[in-house]
Parts: C-alpha cells; sequence; structure tokens
C-alpha cells in the first residue's frame, strides 16, 4: 500500500470490509466520545485532520476509521481519489457516511495562481476538480500559489495572483456543495520547505484575498509554515480574522504535535475563539507517538483553550 505525502500524490485505496465485530467496536467509541461532543459544541470552531500526515500504512477506509475513534468527524484531502475507481468512490462514500464523517476540504490542483503562463490551465483545472468535490460533498478547495518565475518582477506575480484568483472566484460565486459556498483558500508556504515558492507569508496572502473581494476566496492560515517564516503568530490572527477560513496546526520545529516545539497552541486556540472564528481547525502534524493518542490530545487542548475562551468573550454583533 502507498503511502501519501502532501506534495506528492500516491494513492491509497480502500481495500478492506469490516465484519460484526469491527462495526461494533467503532459503535462504541461514538459512544465513549458523546462527552467530548458536547464540548466541541462550546467552541465556536470545529476540528478537522489533514489525511496526508496520518495512518499512512493503511487502506483508506481504515485510515477514516481511525480518525473516528481519535474522535474526529471531519477530515481534509490532498488527491488521494485521482486514480479512484467508481468502486472505489462508492465503497468511501458509504465508510464516510457510517462513520458520520464529512471531507471540509481538499488539496491538490497542478496550478499555482502566481504564474501567468498557468492561468489558463488553472481555471481549466479548477471545473474537474470541483466535479469530484461533488462526489466527495466537499464544498472546500486550498489554492497554492506556486513558485517564483524567474526574471519575473514581484508586483507582477502579486497581481496575477490576485486576478487569477478572481477569475476562479467567478467560476464558483453563487455555488455550493452539500449547502453550503464553494470556498477556495489561499495558502502560504514556508521558504524551508520550498526556497522557489512565490507567497511565503500570511501578509502578503492576505493582501491578495482582500484585492480579490469575495466571501468565497478566503485565507488558509497555517501556523507552522508562518512561524517558519515571519512569527508574530497572534497578531496576524487579529489582522486576518475577517478574511480567514481555514487554519493549519503544527508545531515547530518537526511538524509535530502542539506542545512539541515553540508555538503556543493553547494561546492560538484561545484567541481564535476569542475573536469568534468559526471556520475548521485542521490538524496537519506528524505524531511523534501513537497516532490517535496525540490526535486526541490535540483535540482535547483545542476544545478546552477554544471553549474557555468562547465562555469568557461576549458574542460580536458583526
Amino acid at each position: 500500500m502507498c503511502s501519501m505525502n502532501r506534495r506528492v500524490f500516491n494513492t491509497v485505496l480502500p481495500t478492506t470490509i469490516l465484519g460484526t465485530c469491527e462495526l461494533t467496536r467503532i459503535s462504541n467509541l461514538f459512544a465513549e466520545s458523546g462527552a467530548a461532543n458536547d464540548q466541541s459544541s462550546r467552541a465556536p470552531f470545529d476540528l478537522s485532520v489533514m489525511l496526508w500526515t496520518v495512518f499512512t500504512d493503511l487502506p483508506f477506509t481504515q485510515r477514516l476509521e481511525k480518525i473516528a475513534e481519535a474522535g474526529y468527524r471531519n477530515v481534509e484531502l490532498v488527491g488521494e481519489y485521482d486514480d479512484w475507481t467508481e468502486d472505489d468512490f462508492k465503497r468511501v462514500d458509504a465508510k464516510r457516511k457510517e462513520l458520520d464523517i464529512t471531507f471540509d476540504c481538499t488539496a491538490g490542483l497542478k496550478n499555482g495562481v502566481a504564474n501567468p503562463d498557468q492561468r489558463e490551465a488553472l481555471l481549466q483545472e479548477l471545473p474537474r476538480t470541483l466535479s469530484i468535490m461533488e462526489r466527495l460533498s466537499c464544498p472546500s478547495l486550498i489554492v497554492l500559489s506556486g513558485n517564483r518565475v524567474p526574471g519575473m518582477l514581484r508586483e507582477t506575480q502579486h497581481r496575477t495572483c490576485i486576478d487569477t484568483l478572481r477569475a476562479a472566484g467567478e467560476l464558483v460565486h453563487g455555488k455550493s456543495i452539500n449547502g453550503k459556498p464553494i470556498r477556495l483558500f489561499l495558502e502560504t508556504i514556508d521558504p524551508e520547505e520550498n526556497p522557489q515558492y512565490f507567497l511565503t507569508e500570511v501578509a502578503e496572502a492576505l493582501e491578495v484575498v482582500q484585492a480579490v473581494n469575495s466571501p468565497q476566496v478566503q485565507l488558509l492560515y497555517d501556523f507552522f509554515h508562518e512561524q517558519i517564516s515571519a512569527g508574530n503568530l497572534i497578531a496576524k490572527i487579529e489582522k486576518s480574522i475577517s478574511r480567514l477560513g481555514l487554519v493549519h496546526v503544527a508545531d515547530v520545529p518537526g511538524r509535530h504535535e502542539p506542545g512539541t516545539g515553540e508555538i503556543n497552541y493553547a494561546n492560538i486556540f484561545g484567541k481564535l475563539a476569542e475573536l469568534n472564528y468559526t471556520g475548521m481547525v485542521a490538524m496537519e502534524f506528524r505524531p511523534s507517538g501513537d497516532s490517535v493518542t496525540q490526535l486526541r490530545a490535540a483535540r482535547d487542548l483545542a476544545l478546552r483553550a477554544g471553549s474557555r475562551a468562547a465562555r469568557s468573550t461576549p458574542s460580536r454583533a458583526d
């Protein structure tokens, strides 16, 4: 079975059929997580897991079972479906419904928004991806800038990001999947991971999203990447909150779970709740120990900090 790397898309196909004992075990897990689900209702945000980081040695449907065992009901994808057959889609959809899991977001576009030579290819690629998202009942898509173009002015690529994202936003304008507006999330990548990448800091990505000025084009704030690129994480939550649609969680260094590095995630989750952030908080870390245990611990930290801040913060009319 192939493993999944976020930047190199390999196919992980569902191949297992559960017996009665396994179904009973999963039902018991739902009962055990009931109290935690009650806790999540007091936090303004929902939690998800970016699947490429965990359980990569298991078939796809078993990976979903492990996510459910850890107490999550949302999953983010990175093109795992690229080579699925019709039967694969049906099998995954049945398992998703059985586990009450939602695919809240996906990634995997081959073209970026910063290169003018890729604009038409991206705008042709987008409708094909949207048709797959429809099949998965997945309403959101991560968009990347791509790399710097040698010899091209930064201002030109910045403007290209705006123009291409605006055109992509027009393609999804007014459209929804499973009752939710389709949203495009612009993500930055730190220069240590990709020294050639164009958008490396949240401040510039926010400028792009603000210029596009569409409720269906929003910012993805990845705290791991931003800590490496520029730091000052909480101040930029405050500046970007009105355009913020998704956040990704991992600690620095190592991309492990919260508490293993230098980012104070209790304060970050608290600030998100204080600002009434209602988007998704997605775990995108490589667990340093048992994956289920570490996912549960990260979930508990997010919900405790978020619930505590939400209870002490008056609701905003705006």
